[in-house]
């Protein structure tokens, strides 16, 4: 039984990244096992004419045209044929799928499954999701093109990077993410990153939590070095958005310290022609994210976006005495070192994160409620004890820190107007409550899927009946 660390039996963009500008989710059926499993075997081979492909973490002398990827949900290895005693043997919310988890996850309202579009309003014929990475939109054309021949294409979700790596809200998007022990990156050469054990990403490895691993499913060559993924469509209502930090702002123009927030002979610091109205707009969105919309860490520059001596975007942490607001969205969904409520749990669900935006671009100046938002995937080794745990007990509940239980996240939160309150921290040690944002990101689709090790899309392949 091999157990040994192989990093070209990891299908890539999990432990690093592509970094190309356009993508293309295929969402497929298998309605012919046999071709399925040929496109497979082809593909987990050197490819054909008729099959892109899978791509290995590597690194390369010379940049492949497109990465291709697959992903299969628990309806998928079902219809590829694996045993009902192999599959019994994967953890139960992959089991029951996203759909089926939403409340947990915050899924309720608008965003319910009942509400998704097809075709993620038929999960059981949801069976993969195959990403295309290019920076040509002909391939993405040429290896759908490809995919069809042996899968039914039920969907197609295309992303691309935003100018300067933003999301449509603004931020600079896609800064932290964790690095791995035994795993050169030479992108991340320069992050300050504390190293994960490779089990925070992969089955079959140590994890962060002492004596903890988690279970590989069987057999060994099907679930060694697999990983699991939460594929989410998510619509950003960057109208709403927006909106609110006009009314955040306008709230604290009333505030007799809100000169505390916004230095009033400062302004530049925080951006070039400003007022105070847009100084405190701009304050607003840092505090609720946890970095300015450059990236910056409010934590290392609460004052400033543009400091006078660079700062780390990466190498800091968080203490009782942190500007960075607790309930800042950074800060809920990774609290790096900093003080919690079960101290031993902050490292344990890191997930890494892959995304690229959709939809047309926004106009400020001409908004419009066109649909955009983020094709985002969370991967990790244990959907329930990462993604489901960061979702439901640290971005809906806040039970990570006592003063923000009760609040949901401001910008990922299962939000009303009603009810949502977000706390701003001032240099004084006061705090500011704001008051009535609404659900700003909401689900329009998405699907667990299980990231198979190369052997393990070989052993699929050679699925007989």
């Amino acid at each position: 039984m091999n157990t040994h660390f192989k990093l070209s039996d990891i299908q890539g963009n999990i432990l690093r990244g592509y970094r190309r500008n356009l993508v293309r989710h295929l969402i497929l059926e298998v309605k012919d096992k046999g071709a399925a499993r040929r496109f497979l075997a082809a593909a987990v081979d050197d490819g054909t004419a008729d099959s892109p492909k899978i791509t290995r973490d590597v690194t390369w002398e010379v940049r492949p045209p497109y990465c291709f990827n697959i992903g299969i949900t628990y309806e998928g290895l079902r219809a590829l044929g694996t045993s009902s005693r192999h599959l019994n043997t994967f953890p139960t919310e992959f089991k029951h799928g996203m759909t089926k988890r939403a409340i947990k996850i915050g899924d309720f309202g608008d965003s319910a499954p009942e509400n998704w579009p097809a075709p993620f309003d038929q999960p059981d014929r949801v069976h993969l999701i195959a990403s295309i990475h290019s920076d040509v939109s002909e391939h993405l054309d040429q290896v759908e093109a490809e995919v069809a021949k042996a899968f039914t294409v039920l969907g197609v979700r295309n992303g691309r990077n935003l100018p300067e790596g933003r999301v449509f809200f603004g931020y600079v998007d896609g800064i932290s993410q964790p690095r791995f022990k035994r795993v050169i990156d030479p992108e991340m050469a320069d992050v300050d990153e504390p190293m994960d054990p490779l089990g925070t990403a992969l089955l079959g490895y140590p994890t962060r939590q002492e004596g903890v691993l988690y279970r590989v499913p069987t057999p060994h060559e099907l679930g060694f070095n697999g990983s699991f993924n939460a594929f989410r469509v998510l619509e950003q209502d960057v109208v709403a958005f927006e909106n609110y930090l006009d009314q955040g702002a306008t709230t604290l123009m009333d505030h007799p310290k809100k000169h505390l927030l916004a230095d009033p002979d400062n302004l530049g610091r925080i951006g070039e022609g400003l007022d105070m109205f847009g100084a405190l707009r701009e304050v607003v969105a840092a505090q609720m994210c946890g970095r300015w919309r450059n990236g910056v860490p409010y934590e290392l520059s609460p004052d400033a976006q543009f400091p006078e001596t660079e700062v780390s975007p990466t190498n800091f942490d968080y203490t009782h005495a942190s500007r960075c607001p607790a309930g800042a969205h950074l800060r809920r969904a990774n609290p790096r070192g900093g003080p919690i409520v079960q101290r031993i749990a902050n490292y344990t669900r890191r997930l890494i994160r892959r995304g690229m935006s959709y939809g047309p671009d926004f106009d400020p100046k001409n908004p419009d409620n066109a649909e955009r938002g983020l094709l985002g995937s969370f991967i990790g080794a244990n959907i329930a004890a990462q993604f489901e745990a960061v979702m439901c007990d640290w971005i809906n509940l806040g039970l990570q820190d006592p003063n923000i239980t009760g609040a949901n996240d401001p910008l990922l939160g299962a939000n009303t107007p009603e009810t949502s309150w977000f706390d701003m921290t001032l240099p004084d040690g006061d705090t500011i409550r704001i008051y009535g944002f609404p659900r700003l990101i909401y689900a329009r689709g998405g699907a667990y899927t299980f990231l198979p090790s190369i052997a393990a899309i070989k052993y699929l392949s050679e699925l007989t009946d």
